[in-house]
């Protein structure tokens, strides 16, 4: 049985348990309604909702006569027609108890052949159908949208030819507007009811090779291990000729995603632009058909990964809801309690109802919930309310929804965002600008696995919070070849490159569950992969005074009100943070702390002088005192906000993880500069 079918079959067993499991005693029980033409197989997010009757009548049909079997019916309507009456004909009489018979029909055996008959005859309507249908939908890819089929090579650029129906049908399209046509036709479904697939569109190289070697089931296996492991396999010709065909099924139904109508908020668009590394998500392709499907006024209920609200990649779905429907709840379970077997005990999903149009002023929302139960009690006078207006001035380019739990949440994020977002550009101000250096993957021929004089490769596990030691190098890369893959295309004429310099730089992968989120430092001369993020726009003083921002509490606590697990840079553009300059009150104060920090190597040497610490031995190694120092640099950052004790001894109790004696050692140091900070106030641009 294929796979499509066998999920109907289970659906349909379901929800005869389900009707079985709700009845008290035997005389409740009632016959299960034939479902046989509500419950349908089909690739959901590929297909036609909208059937053009015109086109369709004409599809197909060449001077030497019809391409395809004639149907019976002659017209598109008249098919429909005969669709819909041989399925209510159908419904009434199987599996229905009692002396009825069908037109003509006698009861008995010749029933059951009469309602056999009848089955093939929809079937079989259905099936001719489906390839006018076909046809109709190679046209949207190939004339409407310019899409080729894509033949991906073991090596070079991919093989382009014209779309064939056979590749439409090879999809297995869901054709909406013909199976459902009455229910389209009065505006869509009343009620959607889903939990999608939560994975990317693309091809996992991991779960094809599975097939051929377990070797490569290893979750801790490294690049190159991987990368041997395949290149062995692709030694046969026929696993070559499998995992061809396997990749060439995605570019072209990829392009779709992208280009179609029916999923225009698939992609991104920030400051005007489209984002060019949005990736294509099962979830949220079905988050927005299920938009497409419902009748205005009706509800959608969804099971969707938390990343819906806040990452950068579902910034168009979330404008989508907002100003064409009313969200009536959000609410986010962290699988603690194993709610999903086989997903990451940390890993959060959302429950989210909306009703498609108007549009969401506030919505009822709660964060970090673990028992199933509170949902029945969800919303309530206790629920927490969020306003589109305070998303907006949050985060006015992605529109990430905060993970706020109370009113002290809201307090003190009206406070932070009163000072600029670090992606701002300001005239006369530091400005941050992020990126990333190395590809793990895609530039693995440049790591070598021992020093021999080679620069460092630096990954986010080797830095913590002014630390660049953490743990050793992997990998290591030769000056030269990592000097030509950074310059690309550009000359070299000895210019000063990244990899020369200090640079700030952060782990670009963690969650809001872990001790901290945000770990940044800066780190010496190096190159770096994509587990770190860099900035090379700030001088020496203004990279300190950052570092230090971006290590504090209070602006780590903010940023795990928004991020689940990958912090890229369009998050770190989005914290408020004040841009304090040599001439204003305070900046040294943070500069010189944070240069002890920072400067305990050789390798700092010069950064030490740059700013007035001498050298790498005037920086300080002994715990108990950059324990010290820490506590002082958190304590002065939460006073730059404008936080009360109460409400900085708050976000210390977000952080359960942290040791005690350190949130105890922030919270003295912030008492002990009360006086310093007593009646005056930051305004800054």
């Amino acid at each position: 049985m294929d796979i499509m079918e066998e999920a109907t079959e289970i659906a349909k067993l379901r929800l005869f348990l389900a009707l079985v499991s709700s009845a008290h005693d035997v005389e409740e029980l009632e016959p299960l309604p034939n479902i046989d033409f509500n419950i349908m197989a089909g690739n959901s997010l590929i297909g036609l909702i909208k059937v053009d009757d015109t086109a369709f009548d004409t599809v197909g049909n060449t001077k030497q006569g019809n391409l395809l079997q004639r149907l019976t019916a002659d017209n598109y309507k008249a098919i429909l027609e005969e669709k819909n009456k041989s399925i209510e004909l159908y419904k009434k009489h199987a599996f229905i108890p009692g002396d009825e018979k069908l037109p003509g029909g006698e009861l008995g055996t010749h029933q059951d052949a009469r309602l056999l008959n009848l089955r093939k005859s929809i079937d079989n309507l259905n099936k001719e159908s489906q390839k006018k249908l076909n046809l109709l939908l190679l046209d949207e890819f190939s004339q409407k949208l310019g899409i080729k089929y894509e033949e991906v090579q073991l090596t070079g650029k991919s093989q382009k030819r014209v779309l064939k129906v056979e590749d439409i049908a090879a999809l297995k399209p869901f054709h909406w507007g013909y199976h459902f046509d009455k229910v389209l036709e009065r505006g869509g479904f009343d009620v959607i009811i889903t939990n999608p697939p939560w994975e990317a569109f693309k091809p996992d190289e991991k779960e094809f090779f599975t097939q051929y070697n377990d070797l490569v089931t290893k979750k801790k296996m490294d690049i190159h291990t991987f990368e041997d492991a395949k290149d062995k396999l692709l030694q046969d010709k026929e696993i070559v000729t499998a995992w061809l065909e396997y990749k060439s099924k995605f570019p072209y139904v990829n392009l779709y995603y992208r280009s179609s109508r029916q999923y225009q908020n698939q992609i991104s668009v920030v400051n005007g632009k489209k984002s060019k590394t949005t990736d294509i998500n099962l979830y949220k392709l079905f988050l927005e058909q299920c938009f497409n499907l419902l009748k205005a006024g009706s509800e959608c209920g969804i099971v969707i990964p938390s990343s819906f609200y806040n990452d950068l990649g579902a910034k168009q779905l979330r404008e989508m809801l907002f100003s064409q429907s009313k969200i009536t709840g959000l609410f986010c379970f962290e699988n603690r309690k194993t709610i999903f077997e086989g997903v990451h005990r940390s890993f959060k999903f959302v429950v989210l109802t909306f009703e498609k149009g108007g549009k969401t002023e506030k919505f009822p929302a709660a964060f970090m919930r673990h028992n199933v139960l509170e949902l029945q009690r969800f919303p309530s006078k206790d629920s927490i309310s969020i306003s589109l207006d305070l998303i907006r001035r949050l985060s006015p380019d992605s529109l990430s929804v905060v993970e706020f739990k109370n009113e002290i949440d809201f307090r003190i994020s009206e406070k932070m965002i009163k000072f600029p977002l670090l992606g701002e550009k300001i005239k006369d101000k530091w400005n941050l600008s992020l990126s990333r250096e190395f590809h793990m993957t895609d530039d693995k021929d440049l790591f070598k696995s021992n020093f021999q004089g080679r620069l460092p490769l630096y990954e986010g596990k080797m830095i913590h919070h002014f630390s660049h030691t953490l743990s050793e190098p992997r990998y290591w890369v030769e000056e030269n070849a990592g000097r030509k893959a950074v310059l690309k295309k550009q000359k070299d004429i000895g210019q000063v490159l990244g990899y020369q310099k200090y640079r700030l730089a952060y782990r670009a992968v963690a969650s809001n569950t872990n001790e901290r989120s945000l770990i940044c430092t800066i780190i010496p001369p190096c190159f770096t992969g994509n587990s770190i993020n860099i900035s090379e726009s700030l001088a020496s003083k203004s990279q300190l005074f950052c570092v230090t921002l971006l290590s504090s509490f209070v602006v780590d606590w903010l940023l795990r009100q928004k991020v689940t697990t990958n912090i890229n840079i369009f998050y770190i553009n989005q914290l408020p943070v004040p841009r304090l300059t040599k001439n204003d009150r305070n900046f040294n104060d943070i500069v010189q702390r944070a240069a002890k920090l920072i400067c305990t190597t050789p390798e700092f040497d010069e950064l030490a002088q740059e700013v007035g610490l001498g050298s790498h031995q005037q920086g300080v190694t002994d715990e108990a005192e950059r324990a010290k120092l820490r506590a002082e640099l958190d304590g002065i950052v939460a006073h730059l906000y404008g936080l009360t004790e109460d409400e900085f001894s708050y976000i210390l109790t977000t952080f359960p993880i942290v040791n005690a004696a350190v949130k105890e050692a922030a919270l003295e140091a912030y008492r002990t500069f009360v006086p310093m900070f007593r009646n005056s106030e930051l305004v800054f641009p």
